[in-house]
């Protein structure tokens, strides 16, 4: 869970466990993506992404799934979490898709498998370890930018 220790304001929050399960989906849909070269999947996830960066993740398709079919099952204390540092996340996976179908519209197989690749190790790092790339970014841009 990242945390965003000097907040001026209130921020939305969200439930931690949502993005880890988004990332599991994402892991699927990206090494379905490697295993079938079909560049649907990356299309469909970068859409996925796209909605987490603009709206917010917690209005992906994947956050309702968890919401309605994952959620009433759980037990004990939610945890929260700021939505900034998973929302920038949402931005890098897009930027990555992005790459991807740049890569498979131009026939640069190299450029697809090494931007899916890269965007499946993080969403795995996410889902596996509950640690996730882009949130660790935006703090660290975080940091930097106040000094």
């Amino acid at each position: 869970m990242t945390q965003v220790s000097d907040l001026k304001k209130v921020t939305t929050v969200l439930d931690a466990r949502g993005p880890r399960f988004g990332a599991a989906i994402t892991t699927v849909v990206f090494a379905a993506a490697l295993a079938t070269h079909n560049a649907w999947f990356i299309v469909a996830q970068a859409i996925v992404f796209a909605i987490g960066a603009f709206k917010g993740p917690q209005f992906t398709p994947y956050a309702y799934i968890y919401k309605f079919a994952v959620k009433p099952f759980l037990k004990g204390e939610v945890p929260t979490e700021d939505v900034r540092p998973p929302q920038f996340a949402q931005s890098v996976g897009l930027l990555f898709a992005l790459v991807a179908i740049t890569g498979a519209l131009f026939g640069i197989e190299a450029l697809v498998v090494g931007a899916v690749a890269m965007a499946l190790g993080a969403a795995f790092l996410n889902a596996a370890f509950n640690f996730c790339l882009g949130c660790e970014i935006y703090l660290l841009l975080l940091r930097a930018r106040a000094k």
